[in-house]
C-alpha cells in the first residue's frame, strides 16, 4: 500500500497557448475559424489586418481591419505587427498588441495565417503550436480552387503553384488535420483535441513575445 506524502501534488497554472491555424488557400481555414467561434470556445481570435478590398458579407473589425495601403504602411513604420506579407497582391499582418493583450489575459489565442507567416511567427515564439491544415489528396484541394470560381485563370493557376509549394512545409508544423470534404464538425473537435492534449503536456509551451 502506498502511503499518502505530506505534499501534495499541485500542477501549475495552464500557459496560454498561441495557436497557429495554416494551410494552402482553398483548405478551409476561415470555415474552421467559424466553426470554432460558433462552439463558444473560450478563446481570443485574432483579428487580420489587410489593404483587400471587403467581400460584401465582411465586416470591418470582425472579419478583418481593412486598411489602406498608407494605413498598412503605417503599421509597418510603428512597428504595430508581428508579421506581415504580400499574399496574392494584398497585405495581411498580425497586430501585435492585440496578440500581447490576449495572451496576457490568460486566454489562448487562435490565428488563421498563411504557411509563410506562420514560419514567421515559429522564429518568433519559439513554442507557438503550430496546426497544419489540409484536403485528403492534392487534386482534392485544386478541385476546391476550381469550384470557388472567385479568382481570373491567371490568378487561379498562381493559387494552384503556391498551394503545392506550401504543402511541401508540413514538415515545419506540429500537427496536420485534414478538413475532409462535409467533414467540418469533425475537423473542428480534432483541432479541439489537440488544444486540450497541449494543455495537459507535463512541460507547457511557454509563448514570450
Amino acid at each position: 500500500m502506498i502511503k499518502p506524502t505530506k505534499n501534495n501534488f499541485n500542477p501549475l497554472p495552464l500557459e496560454p497557448l498561441l495557436i497557429v491555424i495554416s494551410g494552402p488557400s482553398g483548405v478551409g481555414k476561415d470555415s474552421v475559424l467559424e466553426k470554432m467561434k460558433t462552439r463558444g470556445l473560450p478563446f481570443h481570435f485574432v483579428v487580420t489586418a489587410t489593404t483587400r478590398v471587403p467581400r460584401p458579407e465582411e465586416v470591418h473589425g470582425v472579419d478583418y481591419f481593412f486598411l489602406s495601403n498608407d494605413e498598412f504602411a503605417d503599421m509597418i513604420n510603428n512597428d504595430e505587427l508581428l508579421e506581415y506579407a504580400i499574399v496574392y497582391n494584398d497585405y495581411k499582418g498580425i497586430p501585435k498588441a492585440q496578440v500581447r493583450k490576449a495572451l496576457a489575459s490568460g486566454k489562448d489565442v487562435v490565428m488563421r495565417i498563411d504557411v509563410q507567416g506562420a514560419e514567421t511567427i515559429r522564429g518568433l515564439a519559439e513554442d507557438a503550436l503550430l496546426i497544419f491544415l489540409t484536403t485528403e489528396t492534392e487534386d482534392e484541394l485544386v478541385r476546391r480552387l476550381e469550384r470557388r470560381s472567385t479568382e481570373t485563370p491567371e490568378d487561379l493557376n498562381l493559387r494552384i503553384a503556391t498551394a503545392r509549394k506550401e504543402l511541401e512545409k508540413i514538415e515545419n508544423f506540429d500537427y496536420v488535420v485534414p478538413n475532409k470534404e462535409d467533414q467540418l464538425e469533425k475537423t473542428v473537435e480534432i483541432i479541439e483535441a489537440i488544444i486540450k492534449a497541449e494543455h495537459h503536456r507535463v512541460e507547457q509551451r511557454k509563448v514570450n513575445l
